[in-house]
């Protein structure tokens, strides 16, 4: 369900993203892996998608994965959707911002790393923004 305000032409999120935003979200490029300012930030926040700011993770799900991207177990309900990818001449899952329809990696099922889901949704750390939360990172 987008609103108006998350829905733009592509010329549009060309006005609003840096050139390597507009490439990652908008032309579902790939940020190398390694670079990414998120892949070990460890702060409690929630990270919200980098083109409409839209809440998609929540730090409680995010995990080290050593595969050089943000890695999260599970989206916040509803904030992602999943679409088949053949490109590279294989079969993937790509994820995407509901919101506003922009790309945000991929999902890998069954890699057999110990979370409650046994999928790794691969981010780009340029596809998201993080808005830490205060009043965890104050208590403790």
């Amino acid at each position: 369900m987008s609103d108006a305000s998350k829905t733009k032409s592509e010329e549009e999120w060309r006005a609003i993203l840096t050139p390597a935003q507009f490439r990652v979200l908008r032309s579902k490029g790939t940020e190398p892996p390694g670079t990414g300012e998120y892949e070990h930030n460890k702060a409690p926040g929630i990270y919200t998608c980098g083109a409409c700011h839209t809440p998609l993770y929540k730090s409680s799900t995010k995990f080290d994965s050593g595969c050089g991207w943000p890695a999260f177990f599970d989206a916040i309900p509803g904030a992602v959707s999943r679409h088949e990818d053949r490109s590279l001449g294989m079969t993937r899952i790509e994820i995407t911002c509901t919101a506003c329809g922009s790309h945000l990696g991929h999902v890998f099922k069954g890699e057999g790393y110990k979370t409650p889901t046994n999928e790794r949704h691969c981010v780009n750390s340029i596809s998201l923004s993080f808005a830490a939360d205060d009043k965890q990172s104050t208590s403790s």
